[in-house]
């Protein structure tokens, strides 16, 4: 039998999460009394019991009496109900969003800012978030990014690790994505844009490809990017952290930083250490400015 904890930041995706479990063949239970989770455990746990896949959904919502539910989760694996937990994060820029896109209000804010509320939270949540087994950080993550993620730990049973990496290309005439971790400048290698013939095109088509990674420079910079993302993982993991942004920038976002981020994504993509994704922020900026 799976008993899933399913818990984490409001505004993080787990209305969403739960939706997407019961998809999968979980049955689903949302903001359930705490004292009620561990006679709910015991039920699901019958030999032979209908219920094979359960998930259940606690948050903030419990009020004062999410207080109790370490001692739950205590008995609940001294008498071998087992149970994992999923946690979804999200950065605090990004919950303040969804909030002022809601315009709902913080369950913990009590009429002060929603970024106080979160911080409460925060601090609430953290014996959860210290104990889950997947951290899932949906904070670039869209629906359908979710979903595969899900299905990755609870019907394909893959190794799942905590680390998403997402790999994003740029223009620095556009500003620097805010969300970055890592800054990387490729604004040193021959721009295309200056090309008969190439200007049009992208880093995704051969012609730019072609022409960026001719220069030594190019294959020099993205080995050495390579080795050193490959260092940096397995420390960030050891810390803790759940979701890095690796940013590459040229001019317009179009063509070389397209280029190399491709080519990061492609060496890292098969790493089974943690996800990965690619996304070309401004590569269309240029076309539908008409420059």
């Amino acid at each position: 039998m799976k008993f899933v904890i399913l818990t984490g930041m409001s505004g993080a995706g787990k209305s969403t999460a739960l939706k997407i479990m019961e998809d999968i063949g979980y049955f689903c239970v949302d903001n359930l009394p705490i004292v009620l989770i561990e006679k709910f455990a015991e039920l699901a746990n019958v030999p032979g019991a209908e219920l094979q896949k359960v998930a259940v959904g606690v948050d903030i919502r419990s009020g004062q009496a999410l207080g109790e539910l370490q001692d739950v989760l205590d008995r609940c694996g001294q008498t071998g109900n087992s149970f994992e937990i999923l946690y979804l994060d999200s950065t605090d820029a990004v919950l303040v969003k969804r909030y002022k896109e809601t315009r709902r209000s913080h369950p913990l804010a009590a009429g002060e800012r929603v970024d106080k509320g979160i911080q409460k939270e925060r601090k609430r949540l953290e014996f959860l978030r210290k104990q889950a087994d997947y951290i899932i950080d949906t904070s670039n993550m869209l629906t359908r990014e979710l979903k595969t993620e899900l299905e990755k730990i609870f019907v394909q049973n893959q190794d799942y690790k905590n680390l998403f990496i997402t790999i994003v290309s740029f223009g620095f005439k556009y500003g620097i994505p805010t969300d970055s971790d890592l800054v990387f400048d490729v604004r040193f290698l021959p721009n295309p844009y200056y090309v008969e013939g190439l200007r049009a095109k992208t880093g995704n088509d051969k012609e730019i490809q072609e022409f960026v990674m001719q220069h030594k420079e190019a294959g020099q910079f993205l080995d050495k990017l390579e080795d050193m993302v490959k260092f940096l993982i397995p420390n960030y993991i050891a810390e803790g952290k759940t979701q890095l942004v690796i940013s590459v920038g040229c001019t317009g976002g179009k063509h070389r930083s397209v280029t190399l981020a491709n080519g990061l994504y492609e060496k890292l993509k098969n790493r089974k250490e943690f996800g990965v994704k690619i996304d070309h922020r401004d590569i269309q900026k240029d076309a539908l400015r008409g420059k």
